[in-house]
């Protein structure tokens, strides 16, 4: 017989590994609502029509896609099997698909509930998505986005509270933080001015692998993509820039002196960061120019956040956009959202050791199990015990002792409560401190405040 195994790129999580994943989401979730954001779910599957499009052909082919049910040959010919256009025989054979990412749902969510809903809406999703990629190290096939967004309202204001929800969140998980921030406008800006504002995506793109792969690659990548050699030494002092994020807005604006998109992202940018000097963050908070986040959609401030005490890529990135629902027909919303890495904040906590030991909500107390008259008696005490919040379990099965303990220490409980004929002759209970191995017989009441303290 084949041993089981589960589809490449996806994984099991374990107890422990969820209720470290729980603690993750709980807490993101608590700072959330702090800021009246309000949680919306949506289906696991989208109709292909509402995925197809909107992440650019690459994404397209990423997307897994759903047989029709029934007899999803039926609409198909011979020719077109002959064919084998795998892109138009998909589009025969299937009419949904498992969503790709958080935002096209959402956008797709905004337009059809547009009469229900109270603008500025404030909501956050927690679900997995789905994109058939090539499996590797920290990429997986089936992974869990955190998205929050607040869309139908223009004002910086929102932009303010998500860096205050990010610095929220990593102060409440311990984690050291550089918040990088920039604007869609600034680049825009940069490319009016060195000539090549049909290159914007280029050079976004470039400009995105500085940290990666250094100054003298990006620029040969840049020429690569047919940008001038006049244009790219136009680029050097924002590709050097250094000093304050006060001083870098100053040198940005000399060379911006001629765009008045250029000019506008800088003076958005200004805003966000005084605003939140005034509120002060336990995190630093930096202009960086580099900063390009690959999608397309971004038109204003974008951020990235990156963990200081270990190496690994963005823990959380997003910024504004301008037009999420135009793709459904409803144009001229605009919104702004943040997406929290979960798998990464993840590996972040277990590099640190940074899980609070209640994180991992384990059994408190086990009930040895004796013998029936031993159960009848105790009983009563354990539900007494989860009365009072108290996470109890008695072993089901009249097991030897080693093997009762043996299940207590696996499952890490500190407590074990026993009742033999002494203790229940006195009306009391035997309480075992797992750790320290200490034994003490005490009144059935008292068992409670060893919790409760």
């Amino acid at each position: 017989m084949n041993k089981p195994s589960i589809p490449k790129g996806t994984r099991d999580f374990t107890p422990e590994e969820m209720a470290k994943r729980n603690y993750i989401f709980d807490t993101i979730k608590e700072v959330y609502a702090l800021y009246g954001f309000q949680q919306i779910e949506t289906p696991a599957m989208e109709t292909l029509q509402t995925l197809m499009g909107k992440y650019g052909e690459e994404g397209d082919k990423l997307l897994f896609k759903i047989l029709n049910s029934g007899d999803f040959l039926s609409k198909v010919t011979e020719e077109e099997l002959n064919e084998k256009n795998p892109l138009h025989l998909a589009a025969r054979l299937c009419e949904k698909g498992l969503r790709y990412d958080l935002t096209v749902p959402f956008a797709r969510f905004v337009v059809m509930h547009r009469d229900e809903i109270q603008l500025p809406f404030k909501r956050y999703q927690i679900q997995p998505v789905w994109r058939a990629d090539r499996p590797q190290k920290g990429r997986y096939r089936e992974f869990y986005q955190c998205d929050a967004d607040v869309v139908g309202s223009n004002s910086l204001l929102n932009e303010v509270e998500l860096m205050q929800i990010v610095d929220t969140v990593f102060s409440r998980f311990g984690i050291r933080v550089q918040i990088k921030i920039n604007n869609r406008k600034i680049l825009t800006g940069i490319a009016e001015v060195i000539g090549a504002a049909d290159k914007i995506i280029d050079i976004t793109v470039a400009i995105d692998k500085l940290d990666k792969i250094g100054i003298d690659n990006v620029n040969a990548e840049l020429k690569a993509d047919g940008i001038s050699e006049e244009a790219i030494e136009k680029l050097q002092p924002i590709l050097n820039l250094t000093g304050s994020n006060e001083e870098k807005l100053q040198t940005i604006s000399t060379v911006l002196a001629n765009s008045e998109v250029g000019l506008k992202g800088v003076e958005e940018t200004m805003f966000i960061l005084n605003t939140l000097k005034t509120i002060g963050l336990k995190n630093e908070i930096q202009l960086d120019l580099t900063l390009a986040r690959g999608l397309n959609y971004y038109t204003g401030a974008i951020f990235e956040v990156k963990a200081l005490d270990v190496q690994i890529g963005s823990i959380t990135g997003g910024g504004r956009y301008d037009n999420l629902t135009g793709i459904f027909g409803m144009p001229g919303l605009s919104g702004v959202g943040i997406s929290f890495g979960a798998d990464r904040i993840y590996d972040v906590l277990n590099a640190l050791d940074l899980y609070p030991k209640e994180a991992v909500r384990t059994t408190q107390l086990l009930f040895i199990n004796f013998g029936k008259a031993e159960t009848d008696y105790c009983l009563p005490f354990v539900a007494k015990a989860r009365q009072a919040g108290i996470r109890t379990e008695i072993y089901p099965d009249e097991a030897k002792m080693k093997k009762q303990m043996s299940y207590a220490n696996a499952k890490h409980i500190p407590f074990v409560a026993l009742a033999g004929q002494d203790e229940m002759n006195q009306g009391k209970l035997t309480l075992k401190n797992m750790t320290t191995g200490e034994q003490t017989m005490v009144e059935p009441e008292q068992l409670l405040h060893y919790f409760t303290e």
